[in-house]
């Protein structure tokens, strides 16, 4: 933040570290870690993942931007339905993921405890083929594609073995509505009553996926708030009859704060001002602009890699955070807010969501998310496309996973106030550190891409820097070391590096996490 006059505070405090603006010449001063104040707390599993329900399936989802030398053959066309009202060129056919493959089941259980979120647009039209008979050569009349028991026990199988919930949503197409187009829960109710057969919770769902898109999203041609409040009295009743330990989340908006300019949507306010729209958790999704693959005039903004560090890019979380919590504040008081899809840009991520560079996006919204009081963040994907934490094809970690991982093992879930920032494009977060009584974890993002930020801490700490030789690099490096799966697919050692008391500079575009075990802050006992 500026003094007035334009000219930046002579002393900034932070999580208990004073920082200095180097710009002036100034000294970093440092105080004590111990006195840092409690903003609040989040979910043990605030940070999790999506895989798609078309992953699940098999179906079209977004195309990449690389031609794959491994590519599914397309199948017939009862596999390549595609939203209403999208060009089918942006997708392209996947068979149904692996969710056994031992190293994805490894890379996904070092991010747990998380929730693993099954849906997405394709969700909404999805038949569930509930008996151990093959799927159907085509859907059912009003589906868009067939869910088998064999794929559903492979997620909750797959939820088991890497300490996930599950979170998921139901079909709303032609298929689940009666004679007045009313929607029926005889779908939701097989879907759910297998789940439980097989050992599988449902820890909590959304109506339907992105209900703000509704026709978009297989929803009947028309559909309002109107419609929603009608169909979402019958669901919540079902719900809570037969789920009931289920959280229920809603509505699931997106794209109201810009994303979707010129775009007719159904709006939150109009669903959440019908009776009986009560949820358990509020949530929404996020993307900040929509990537080169469908971008088209009047469809939100889109951002190049130059403007990725841009502090109107890393902000746009908070301001669509903002825009939904006052609808939360107005229409469901006191409730959680969960943001349960986001990622680098809407339609699959643009070519530049794999690199480095993106992982300034991803830590500062999960830092800043957490400090506003967010409960949970799913990111899209774990798995799948140009956003995917993983790549698909090779099942490389992405620089964005060791990101994720460094989040997971350091950042507990008491969140600290860090205090102001000290120069523009520096961002700064504090927790307890987990696992470690009385620590505190910093995070400092420097996405300054020409000039070093220095701030000193006046105990010992434990050091870890993530680099890269090139922003758009898919290989990250931490404290100068190449970070990459080792024998049998062994993590590496995520080692810090032991600083002593004193000044800590942060180079240009990095991101530094600090372990402050005996930081000494009653807060984090």
């Amino acid at each position: 933040m500026r003094s007035e006059g334009g000219v930046w505070a002579a002393l900034v405090v932070f999580a208990g570290v004073v920082v200095t603006p180097s710009l002036f010449g100034a000294s970093p001063a440092p105080v004590t870690p111990a006195k840092m104040p409690r903003v609040g707390t989040i979910d043990e599993r605030f940070q999790s993942f999506n895989i798609e329900m078309v992953e699940v399936t098999g179906g079209r989802f977004w195309a990449p931007y690389k031609k794959s030398a491994n590519a599914a053959v397309e199948p017939s066309a009862a596999k390549l339905s595609v939203p209403a009202g999208m060009d089918p060129s942006l997708y392209r056919y996947r068979s149904p993921i692996d969710l056994t493959n031992p190293r994805l089941r490894k890379l996904a259980a070092a991010l747990g405890p998380a929730y693993v979120r099954v849906s997405g647009t394709w969700a909404n039209s999805t038949y569930f083929q509930d008996s151990d008979e093959a799927a159907p050569a085509a859907p059912p009349t009003g589906f868009g594609s067939v869910l088998t028991r064999k794929e559903w026990k492979g997620v909750v199988d797959f939820a088991h073995a890497v300490d996930a919930k599950i979170v998921t949503s139901f079909a709303v197409s032609g298929g689940v509505r009666n004679a007045d187009g009313v929607w029926t829960p005889d779908e939701a109710a097989k879907f759910l009553a297998y789940s439980k057969n097989i050992g599988g919770d449902v820890a909590a769902a959304e109506f339907f996926n992105e209900p703000t898109f509704a026709t978009i999203g297989g929803a009947p041609k028309g559909y309002d708030g109107t419609a929603y409040g009608r169909d979402y009295k019958v669901f919540h009743t079902f719900a809570k009859a037969n789920a009931p330990g289920m959280v229920i989340l809603g509505p699931g908006s997106v794209g109201e704060n810009g994303l979707a300019t010129g775009f007719a949507l159904v709006k939150t306010e109009d669903m959440l001002s019908q009776p009986g729209s009560e949820v358990d958790a509020f949530s929404y999704h996020f993307y900040g602009g929509v990537s080169k693959r469908c971008y088209r005039p009047g469809m939100g903004s889109q951002v190049t890699a130059e403007a990725a560090l841009s502090e109107d890019w890393l902000a746009r979380t908070n301001k669509d955070e903002a825009f939904y919590a006052a609808l939360r504040d107005k229409y469901e008081a006191g409730r959680p807010m969960w943001l349960t899809e986001t990622g680098e840009t809407a339609c699959g991520g643009d070519p530049w969501a794999s690199s480095f560079i993106d992982s300034f996006r991803y830590l500062n919204q999960l830092g800043t998310l957490a400090k506003r009081g967010v409960q949970v963040v799913i990111h899209n994907t774990l798995a799948a496309s140009d956003y995917g934490l993983i790549d698909e094809s090779t099942l490389e970690p992405r620089p964005n996973y060791w990101a994720a991982l460094l989040w997971r093992n350091l950042m507990g879930t008491t969140v600290l106030d860090a205090g102001p920032s000290p120069a523009p494009n520096v961002f700064l977060y504090a927790h307890c550190l987990r696992g470690r009584q009385g620590g505190v974890a910093l995070l400092a993002i420097n996405a300054d891409r020409s000039a070093s930020h220095e701030f000193a801490v006046p105990v010992k700490s434990e050091r870890f820097t993530l680099t890269a030789k090139d922003l758009l690099d898919n290989r990250v490096s931490l404290n100068g070391r190449e970070l990459m799966l080792g024998a049998d697919d062994a993590l590496p050692q995520m080692k810090g590096e032991l600083t002593k008391a004193g000044n800590v500079s942060l180079a240009p575009v990095s991101i530094t996490f600090l372990a402050i075990q005996d930081a000494g802050n009653s807060v984090c006992r």
